[in-house]
């Protein structure tokens, strides 16, 4: 998977900070439901956290939020620490998964609903209504009833009312989750384009990886209640922190062997008496340790014979268990019984000049050291 991330940085200030979250937790009878989260925002940026279901992503979004308080920790926003500040009072604009879009409403009225709950200056909202509706590609849609708008119109109207009064702070909780995929790419796309145009300090909350990717500044992952990296999406996904964000971001495939041998970033595993060269992928590693391999999907190269892969440090046998076209690329199964129970997924982006193999054909795969990060098991 290539990832192309561009310096969406020309809006933030240096030094100013819009959310700092400060060892913060949550505690639900026994449920560490949040375990110690700290993190800094700069303002202008946009933030997703990323994790699997029950991980604590949503929690800390809700105490941000000012829905939830927390048992432990600070958070500030804006300099003003906000323990004490009810939700309402809070300058935040929400999209959630359940739009809350007023149904009796056209999609103009519900624009102007947020201007007019905090006495705006009812001579000025038509314009800013019009202003966001246009922001959001629905100029001349606002006459209509929210059912007459498709899904996707529907969650542009649920985005300019949220940004239409200007809030220092944007909180998304998961709003693409029950779209269509084609859709929910399109939005995504569309959310970082409306964020990047006014510059708004964003926080996201998904467990779609390719979301996260495309949409933001900075990830963190999270597991169990606990911040398990925070990163540029293009370092969460090529230098994971530990063997769950390698696992949780792209499809990876995992060796389990020990340590022979760590120094200087290298390390030698040895894999049902294979030794493979690769890279630490944390800390923890020493000779005959337990450890886990991780290798990346596209990082594995296939070909029918050993010359084709001529260079690579390490080059394995296999055989073809299945064979999956998915139009931009073929996803390959192949049994490895020298080095795994369960078959290695294989990623050929190139499948159209690239030879296809099938079911039952043997083939070699090879990779390189640096292909290969190694997490202490």
């Amino acid at each position: 998977m290539e990832l192309a991330v561009a310096d969406r940085r020309p809006q933030e200030v240096a030094g100013e900070i819009a959310v700092s979250v400060q060892n913060v937790g949550m505690v639900f009878g026994e449920v560490h439901a949040v375990d110690n989260a700290s993190f800094d925002l700069p303002k202008g940026r946009f933030l997703t956290i990323l994790g699997p279901s029950g991980s604590g992503k949503t929690t800390l979004l809700r105490m941000i939020a000012g829905f939830e308080r927390p048992t432990t920790g600070e958070i500030v926003i804006n300099g003003q620490r906000v323990s004490a500040v009810p939700a309402h009072r809070r300058s935040i604009g929400m999209v959630f998964q359940k739009l809350a879009l007023f149904p009796h409403m056209t999609a103009a009225e519900n624009v102007a609903f947020p201007l007019k709950m905090r006495r705006h200056d009812a001579r000025t909202i038509p314009d800013k209504v019009e202003r966001y509706l246009n922001l959001v590609r629905l100029g001349g849609y606002g006459d209509r009833r929210i059912n007459e708008l498709s899904g996707g119109q529907q969650q542009r109207v649920a985005i300019a009312r949220a940004l239409v009064f200007e809030p220092d702070l944007l909180l998304l909780d998961e709003p693409l989750a029950a779209l269509d995929r084609k859709l929910r790419e399109e939005m995504q796309l569309e959310f970082r384009r409306i964020q990047k145009e006014l510059g708004v300090t964003t926080i996201n909350v998904t467990h779609d990886q390719r979301e996260a990717l495309v949409v933001s500044d900075e990830i963190i992952v999270m597991n169990g209640g606990r911040i398990q990296q925070k990163a540029r999406p293009v370092e969460a996904y090529r230098a994971p922190s530990n063997a769950f964000v390698a696992h949780f971001i792209g499809v990876t495939n995992f060796l389990e062997g020990r340590v022979s041998e760590a120094a200087g970033g290298r390390v030698t595993v040895d894999v049902r008496g294979q030794r493979l060269p690769g890279h630490m992928g944390g800390s923890g590693l020493a000779a005959g340790g337990a450890c886990e391999a991780a290798l990346r999907a596209e990082q594995i190269r296939i070909a029918p014979e050993a010359a084709r892969l001529d260079g690579l440090e390490t080059c394995v046998n296999g055989r073809v268990t299945d064979c999956i076209f998915e139009g931009e690329r073929v996803v390959y199964e192949i049994a490895v019984p020298s080095l795994s129970d369960a078959p290695l997924r294989v990623f050929d982006h190139d499948a159209e000049s690239h030879q296809q193999f099938s079911p039952g054909e043997a083939v070699r795969l090879g990779w390189n050291a640096r292909d290969m990060l190694v997490f202490a098991r």
